[in-house]
């Protein structure tokens, strides 16, 4: 009960925040998630007897979040403008952080020099520097997605995706679920599960880029909310469709990864003998148990629209 009364509460919240916060309000919650999730990360990893540099892992973490708020500030003061946040385009916050990514050796590397117990300094370095990919890396995309209003719909999408794969795969799975799919890491998911999971999220995939012209509409870019007649006008005079091919190949990819999401961090804390990576969320324990499916599956999202520009007109 615990468990879907979070849900039901959370949802609307997360909804909300996507489709109507600024994005300086969204990119600030962004933040905060970034570093409650590496707080429950860098927590397995000391469970496995590992001792990750904590401040350092959360600041490289953000810092390029940091740097995308510096930017516009600078922007605004030079224009003399009035407030107005928007997303350069000429400083994307992958790239930024991929520089940081380059200089992780540099960056995990020098702190380890003055440590007084040497044990186990390649597991520290590496497992800050995995934190920094697997978690904030990840979840900056988010912003990025959100500011870019040719790509905004991938975020309903890899949400309604994740969380209608996950019930196709819990229901499916305890009604008619025999064969297990991966015992060790997760005895109670099966094949049968895993496969409703891909069959779901790939009918939702073909529902919400059916109506992206509507759901586009919700945006907080948009000035006023919108009537059905300026939906209309946008569901005529918008983009045409994707190829079905391609709303079946991102339905397919973001599911896999999702679940391969959900199994990996269940064999990271297996290893590390913990049972979930904090208490934030009744029911659902912490914030990384609840986005675990989606560290993998907004990268696989981001880079297929990318590669292929398959959102462009």
């Amino acid at each position: 009960m615990k468990r879907v009364l979070t849900a039901v509460a959370l949802i609307p919240v997360v909804l909300l925040l996507v489709f109507k916060a600024p994005l300086w309000l969204y990119a600030l919650v962004v933040a905060a998630i970034i570093l409650l999730t590496l707080h429950e990360y860098l927590g397995i990893a000391e469970a496995a007897g590992i001792k990750p540099f904590h401040g350092l892992t959360y600041a490289v973490g953000i810092l390029p979040i940091l740097l995308f708020f510096l930017h516009s500030i600078i922007e605004w003061q030079e224009a003399g403008q009035h407030l107005k946040w928007s997303y350069p385009v000429e400083f994307p916050l992958l790239r930024s952080l991929w520089i940081l990514l380059v200089l992780a050796p540099v960056i995990f590397g020098i702190p380890l020099v003055f440590r007084k117990d040497l044990r186990g300094g390649l597991a520290s370095s590496a497992a800050s520097t995995f934190g920094v990919i697997y978690i904030a890396a990840s979840l900056s995309l988010l912003i990025e997605l959100r500011a870019l209003s040719s790509e905004n719909i991938l975020i309903p999408f890899v949400l309604f995706s994740v969380w209608g794969g996950d019930i196709a795969a819990y229901y499916v799975g305890r009604t008619i679920g025999k064969h297990k799919l991966a015992p060790i890491v997760s005895p109670n998911k099966s094949w049968e599960g895993a496969l409703a999971s891909v069959v779901a999220s790939v009918a939702i995939a073909f529902v919400v880029f059916h109506f992206t012209p509507q759901l586009s509409g919700y945006f907080a870019d948009n000035s006023r909310h919108p009537t059905y007649g300026d939906l209309l006008l946008r569901y005529f005079s918008a983009r045409s469709m994707p190829q079905p091919w391609h709303i079946l190949a991102i339905g397919i990819l973001t599911n896999v990864a999702a679940q391969f999401g959900d199994l990996f961090e269940s064999a990271l804390k297996r290893g590390a003998g913990v049972k979930d990576s904090g208490t934030l969320l009744p029911g659902h324990g912490g914030m990384l148990d609840r986005i675990d499916a989606l560290l993998f599956a907004v990268p696989v999202v981001w880079y297929y629209a990318n590669l292929t520009g398959f959102l462009q007109p």
